[in-house]
């Protein structure tokens, strides 16, 4: 049975996702974009009305497959908790050490939006950004550890600076290094316990 094919605005956005990614939003035009798509520029100012529209479409269709991938490698990790926090770091370096691995495409967005904070991709990439905090959060709380707010964040921030550190000395070992800081993290706040006046998820079981 043949695929259907896909619409204009999809061929769009995925030659976007391709280009952008792999180029840079400041790089890549919407000639470019046209171009790659199989389509006329017209087209693409049909589906969306400025470059800037297409950058935030860009990020959006990024969200949920992403923060789905975090979920699954974490869900699908052998041992505990801090082995399932861990193997997000171990599996972005395995995607690392790919030849066509940039980094984070909501970090490099961000990094060249800079100087537009009110531009709509990166409320994108903050929304997206902070889903996964969330997420982790909840996480956490879900075994009744200590300050989890506290704990997602520095997460978030050894994850981040794994994308950046690895861009800076092309070397996916930094995000290994970041796992195994990352699951220091969460041992030691197992080890202090659970909230006080809850059960322990072991008295729990």
């Amino acid at each position: 049975m043949s695929r259907p094919t896909p619409n204009a605005r999809d061929r769009i956005l995925t030659a976007a996702n391709k280009l952008f990614y792999s180029e840079g939003i400041r790089a890549v035009s919407l000639d470019n974009i046209a171009e790659k798509a199989g389509i006329t520029k017209k087209t693409v100012y049909y589906h969306f009305k400025s470059k800037d529209d297409l950058v935030e479409a860009y990020l959006v269709s990024r969200d949920q497959p992403n923060l789905t991938l975090y979920r699954k490698w974490f869900s699908e990790a052998d041992g505990g908790l801090p082995d399932k926090v861990a193997a997000i770091f171990f599996q972005i370096a395995v995607s690392a050490r790919h030849p066509k691995w940039k980094g984070c495409g909501f970090l490099r967005t961000a990094a060249e939006l800079a100087n537009m904070p009110g531009h709509p991709a990166m409320k994108v990439g903050a929304a997206h950004k902070k889903k996964f905090e969330t997420w982790l959060t909840e996480e956490f709380q879900a075994v009744d550890l200590e300050q989890p707010e506290a704990l997602a964040r520095h997460i978030v921030l050894l994850l981040d600076g794994a994308f950046s550190t690895i861009l800076v000395h092309r070397d996916a070992d930094y995000a290994e290094a970041a796992g195994n800081a990352a699951s220091a993290l969460v041992l030691g706040a197992m080890q202090k316990g659970p909230v006080a006046g809850k059960p322990s998820v072991k008295s729990m079981g």
